[in-house]
């Protein structure tokens, strides 16, 4: 399907046509444990892409020296097989098309190999109702967490760590099992220092959120070619009947610093349970960010993402969801704020394979200055098995300054025919008639426009299940429009 394209002053309602395809068949393939150094030297090391080779060997080169567990050698050696056939995606790659990596691939990317040996920059990690876990520049360095607060059964820490071998062989069965992933997911599994686990047993309910905290400390000063690169990676077992809450909270240093966070979350939800989700980014304006998110959910249970987007040079999410059961429920909702020489990006994927799937989405986006953009490429599959479906997707953008652009392109596919399903986009400026009425009421012009975008995000934030986090966002976005009305005038 096109994708549609808009620019400043354009206001479309637009609900494109339901499409049908054929069952997607599953390549097969052959897994063989390769190393970087046996990729250079094999006949197909022509076909591969020679910068990213060249990033792989920096990546191993930065890995500890010290022996890893089981299931991250694991990750580490398919990693190192997919980037064999990986190229550098361009924008002439379907899922690039509007999303321009090259400012990344022509810095000067330095893999970092050790945590920053002084954490004094680790205060800014204790404004937190709860208890944190803290990533820095992508190494799990330092906790506030302390385990008797878990239930019993509960573990969350480093897999280093991990002395369950019960938990360890369930980890190593599931971590990785996954074919949509890109370069990126490849990159993270190559370059992952070590792996974070949340483990929650059966029947088991974790009543405070797990807060994850990653904070950049290590950036290069704007306009430098150099590019530190970190790769926290995390994984969230929740098994049947159990429920918990995760906060991912992505921060860097104050000032324009250069570097690229690029992470991952795996999520799999057992029979009945649940996964509330939430998802904050707020790194600096020259950054990278990066992130997957892969959610496999068996039946009865239940994942809930609230995500809210507002730094990077370059942002960009990629959610895989798979319902693998009936009467499953899969609820996405997305706030994203271009405000200065931004792209904020989401590619989503929801995969339903069972009868009586539930699946919504939201995605609203503000793009308000000049050279910003947004990009939402939001695909629902409804395959043959998938009766009585009911899924809903809508994309609704602001657009506030001439040549401000959003590319969309939602997507519903549908195999199966006893369903339930809508989809559709919006794009606009503020409507005069809104403004006229705050006008009308003795409240000047910006103030009425202030007030109407900040509630056109609104509607995300306040889904935020934590009210701490929720005051915490508003004062962020409040702060950030309030600036670019001082910049504006």
């Amino acid at each position: 399907m096109a994708a549609l394209t808009f620019t400043h002053q354009n206001l479309l309602h637009f609900t494109p046509k339901l499409t049908t395809s054929k069952p997607y068949l599953k390549p097969k393939r052959t897994k063989t444990k390769l190393s970087i150094q046996t990729i250079r030297e094999s006949p197909q090391a022509s076909f591969t892409d020679q910068f990213v080779l060249q990033l792989a060997d920096s990546l191993e080169d930065s890995l500890p020296s010290s022996s890893s567990s089981l299931p991250l050698q694991k990750l580490r050696d398919n990693s190192s097989e997919t980037l064999l056939s990986t190229q550098w995606p361009s924008r002439k790659d379907e899922s690039f098309r509007f999303t321009d990596t090259s400012f990344i691939k022509n810095s000067d990317i330095n893999p970092i190999s050790h945590p920053p040996n002084s954490l004094d920059l680790l205060e800014v990690s204790r404004d937190t109702q709860f208890e944190s876990f803290n990533f820095v520049d992508g190494f799990l360095v330092d906790s506030s967490f302390s385990s008797s607060n878990l239930p019993d059964g509960v573990y969350v820490g480093s897999l280093s760590k991990l002395s369950s071998e019960g938990i360890l062989k369930r980890v190593c069965e599931l971590l990785g099992d996954f074919e949509w992933g890109d370069l990126f997911w490849s990159v993270n599994g190559l370059g992952a220092p070590d792996l974070m686990v949340v483990y929650v047993p059966e029947g088991c309910r974790v009543g405070n959120p797990i807060y994850l905290k990653y904070i950049a400390v290590d950036g290069a000063d704007k306009g430098s070619k150099k590019m530190p690169l970190s790769n926290p990676r995390v994984f969230v077992l929740v098994e049947k009947g159990g429920e918990v809450g995760i906060v991912e909270e992505f921060v860097g240093k104050v000032g324009s610093e250069c570097y690229w966070t690029n992470s991952v979350l795996e999520v799999v939800v057992g029979e009945g349970g649940k996964v509330s989700h939430s998802y904050v980014q707020k790194q600096s304006l020259s950054a990278a960010h990066i992130k997957w998110t892969s959610v496999r959910q068996e039946k009865t249970s239940t994942y809930e993402l609230v995500e809210v987007s507002t730094g990077g040079k370059l942002s960009r999410h990629n959610v895989h969801v798979q319902q693998l059961g009936s009467d499953t429920v899969t609820e996405l909702t997305t706030f994203h704020l271009s405000f200065g020489d931004q792209t904020q990006d989401l590619h989503s994927r929801i995969v339903l394979d069972h009868p009586r799937g539930y699946s919504q989405q939201l995605h609203k986006c503000i793009v308000a200055h000049s050279s910003g953009q947004a990009v939402f490429d939001g695909n629902v599959k409804v395959n043959k098995y998938a009766q009585q479906t009911d899924a809903g997707q809508l994309t609704r953008s602001l657009l506030l300054e001439p040549r401000a652009t959003v590319n969309v392109k939602p997507n519903l596919q549908i195999i199966a025919d006893d369903v339930k399903c809508s989809h559709g986009a919006a794009i606009s400026d503020l409507e005069d008639g809104q403004l006229f009425y705050f006008q009308a009421r003795g409240i000047d012009l910006e103030t009425a426009r202030e007030a109407l975008v900040f509630s056109f995000g609104a509607e995300v934030i306040d889904k935020l299940p934590y009210s701490f986090v929720q005051k915490q966002v508003k004062d962020h976005v409040k702060a950030l429009l309030k600036s670019r009305r001082k910049g504006s005038s």
